[in-house]
């Protein structure tokens, strides 16, 4: 396996090349959140659904409501609380406009009826970088990024954000559990093929994909980045990514968020 990264756009590059390769198993792309969030901010020239076929949902990353210590708030309802005492002050970031990062806490905005100021960096590690140093107060991270962070104090997490609580940091709420319903915004990754890739081999990558998820030394190294194994056939990945497609079409509509 040789792995090509296509950075930028959003996952737009990466799929563009996916969405054109030859449907003869040797091209898969590594799906993210980031492609059924991105469609509904940019002008893409494939459609996840109609150029891409589903292999396996491989996991889920939860990302982490992490604020700057500095910050005098130990829980959501203490951020939410400052952020309405203070409304227009209180800085958040993201690793640009229309990233994941951005559009969960348009999430969060529109459903806490909260105002707060958008700094967009370049990259996540850029904002990760302006978090730490303070000239953002809270980012929703993704938690291989966060959980260093947090353990040596640089950082505090408030709350995860998905349905259920992470191995990596089980002490720390779920969204929903911390008073913000229906809230449910997981990283996740899935392997995906072109379009008219035959079935048989779909289901040949389907089960070496299982298959691997379940060695030891690759569960050690994962668990420990808070990444859960999520393997399951082409059916079971293409309701989720469906539901994920609706979700942020959803979001998107609802909160105006603009990636320009």
């Amino acid at each position: 396996i040789v792995v090509e990264e296509r950075g930028g756009g959003g996952g737009m590059m990466s799929a563009e090349l996916v969405s054109r390769a030859t449907p003869d198993g040797y091209t898969l792309l590594l799906a993210t959140g980031t492609h059924t969030i991105s469609p509904n901010y940019f002008k893409t020239s494939y459609h996840m659904e109609r150029d891409f076929a589903p292999v396996s949902l491989l996991g889920v990353i939860t990302f982490i409501l992490s604020v700057h210590p500095s910050l005098p708030v130990k829980s959501v309802d203490e951020l939410l609380a400052l952020t309405r005492a203070r409304p227009g002050e209180i800085n958040y970031t993201s690793g640009g406009n229309g990233s994941p990062a951005h559009i969960i806490t348009e999430f969060l905005r529109l459903k806490a009826g909260i105002n707060v100021v958008h700094v967009p960096y370049k990259t996540v590690g850029q904002a990760v970088t302006g978090l730490l140093g303070n000239q953002a107060q809270f980012m929703f991270v993704v938690s291989p990024a966060s959980v260093p962070q947090i353990k040596a104090g640089r950082l505090r997490g408030l709350a995860v954000t998905t349905l259920k609580r992470s191995n990596a940091v089980p002490d720390l709420p779920t969204m929903v559990e911390a008073g913000v319903p229906d809230f449910d915004a997981a990283a996740w990754n899935g392997m995906m093929v072109p379009a008219k890739t035959p079935r048989d081999i779909i289901n040949k990558l389907n089960t070496e994909a299982a298959r691997a998820l379940k060695l030891p030394d690759v569960q050690e190294k994962i668990s420990a980045l808070g990444f859960e194994t999520v393997a399951g056939g082409p059916a079971e990945f293409a309701k989720f990514l469906k539901a994920e497609l609706d979700k942020w079409a959803r979001v998107a509509k609802a909160t105006g968020a603009k990636a320009e």
